[in-house]
């Protein structure tokens, strides 16, 4: 199977739903002649035109605005933000528009749009370019959202929002796109909505989704040295969520660590916590932990900005405490 880098695997997404579908168009700022912020659409101004690889202005909520109308005469839409960071001014498009058209219009108005882009922090981007956004996105009715932690999650689950019906937001990982992983040539889509267990064990139970997926299965790699064998439940999906996944790896191993990169108030390691006590509560040995960024906007200082983040460490550290081990 070829080797790929992310970047590469979510290029080879838009490259195969372009092909497939020609209601499939890519807008956004800096998606054509530069070839995205990431390079994620290199190539694609060349071999689709102008009319599908559309540069736009430094203007989110209108261009988010154009893809929902889009959307609504029967075009398939894939919005670029270039940080989800700048989403933050598209919210209106996103949540009052794409999110309840269908609703609103008594189901006459499916909205098949996708809104993706990278989500997270990188190095050194300080606090308004270093958010993570999954719990405000997945909190909103009619919105999907997905988190790709790998080159095969991030091509499938692409693939699989641009034929889907309804709004479905991609957060892609910041630090993701020069990652490398394993990615068929030939055509499959991820199910929405489906977890994978990334690593199997039986010792304790690691769920987690997008780039915090590639530091639980670091820190399963050290934790295994010293005898301790986790499952890393990866979401893959965040709305709607594969409680299944979740209940059936946390009834085997009897602990869990709930892995997330955003902050705790509110986040998404809050709801697989409250699933994993309604589902689980008489199979648990110990509480439920999480490890998730610190309650700060992020620092810009490196050393700084090291120690607000969720990581290896922090992670090896909570699963120890939950078996009473450290």
């Amino acid at each position: 199977m070829p080797v790929i880098t992310y970047r590469d695997a979510l290029n080879q997404a838009l490259r195969d739903e372009m092909h497939r579908d020609d209601r499939v168009f890519l807008m956004g700022e800096e998606v054509g002649v530069y070839n995205g912020a990431y390079k994620v659409s290199k190539g694609l101004l060349e071999e689709f035109g102008e009319m599908r690889v559309v540069d736009t202005p430094i203007t989110e909520l209108g261009f988010a605005g154009v893809g929902v109308g889009a959307a609504m005469v029967g075009l398939r839409p894939v919005v670029e933000f270039m940080t989800w960071n700048f989403a933050l001014l598209a919210l209106d498009q996103v949540v009052n528009a794409a999110a309840k058209m269908l609703y609103m219009s008594g189901g006459q108005f499916p909205m098949p749009i996708v809104f993706r882009g990278p989500n997270g922090a990188a190095l050194q981007l300080s606090a308004q370019h270093s958010q993570a956004w999954e719990s405000w996105l997945a909190h909103i009715p009619g919105l999907k959202v997905v988190a790709p932690g790998t080159p095969y999650d991030a091509k499938g689950l692409l693939k699989a929002a641009i034929r889907d019906d309804n709004p479905v937001i991609v957060l892609e990982g910041e630090m993701l796109y020069n990652t490398k992983g394993e990615v068929p040539d030939e055509d499959y889509i991820v199910p929405l909505g489906q977890a994978e267990l990334k690593r199997e064990g039986d010792h304790c139970s690691i769920i987690t989704s997008g780039k915090m997926a590639l530091v639980a299965m670091q820190a399963a790699d050290t934790l295994a040295k010293e005898g301790i064998r986790v499952d890393v439940v990866d979401l893959r999906t965040i709305r709607p969520m594969d409680v299944d996944a979740i209940t059936a790896s946390v009834r085997k191993t009897n602990r869990a660590v709930v892995l997330e990169e955003g902050w705790e108030i509110c986040g998404i390691g809050a709801q697989v916590v409250d699933y994993i006590q309604r589902d689980c509560f008489d199979h648990l040995d110990a509480p439920v932990l999480r490890v998730h960024q610190a309650d700060v906007p992020m620092p810009y200082a490196k050393a700084i900005e090291k120690a607000a983040k969720p990581d290896v460490p922090k992670t090896i550290a909570a699963v120890k405490k939950v078996m009473y081990l450290g």
